[in-house]
């Protein structure tokens, strides 16, 4: 009774796990925050900024600088859910021991034997590899910084990281553009 319905709970998850994707929005993805200070906000939008972070705060105390990690194309975002979701069915179906193929009606494939022979190894092949997939769709290379929500610095467009110096000259720049009237010294004429 319950080989019949193995197949239906396989697609029933590849669909709920594509639904959630589709219907999940960027507001809803918990980001990875780092709060500092009270001043102008910098936000670095790349995987690790600790090296830049030490020294623009060292630099800027007043300055408040977040990380967040840079979101990839919502295409990648849903192959990668589902492969997530996939990767966990078939690690299910490789413990428990059913035969996918009989419900279809083929033959097993010499490399769903050998997964039933040896299932701690296959189940850790399965893994690593879906992980090694999934990683590479969430991957997208950015870093991106912006000073007060307008952006100041992308990789994505100049095809580098900025160096220490540039970054620095950029932020000077920036902030002397973005000096309220009220805080400049009045000249006496």
């Amino acid at each position: 009774m319950a080989e019949r319905w193995l197949p239906f709970s396989i697609i029933f998850l590849g669909v709920l796990s594509l639904y959630c994707a589709a219907s999940a929005d960027n507001s809803g993805i918990k980001k990875m925050k780092m709060q500092f200070a009270t001043g102008p906000l910098l936000k670095f939008q790349i995987w690790v900024f600790e090296e830049y972070m030490q020294v623009l705060y060292q630099r800027y105390p007043d300055i408040r600088i977040e990380g967040e990690n840079y979101l990839p194309q919502p295409l990648y975002r849903h192959v990668a859910s589902f492969l997530s979701m996939f990767k966990l069915a078939l690690i299910g179906l490789i413990i428990i021991g059913k035969d996918p193929f009989a419900f279809c009606g083929m033959q097993a494939p010499g490399i769903w034997v050998w997964g039933q022979e040896n299932k701690i190894y296959a189940c850790m092949m399965v893994f690593f590899f879906s992980n090694m997939i999934e990683n590479q769709c969430m991957s997208t290379g950015a870093f991106e910084i912006t000073l007060n929500d307008v952006p100041v610095w992308s990789k994505l467009e100049s095809g580098h990281l900025p160096s220490m110096q540039q970054l620095v000259q950029i932020l000077e720049n920036e902030m002397k553009m973005n000096v309220p009237m009220d805080t400049l010294p009045h000249h006496r004429s």
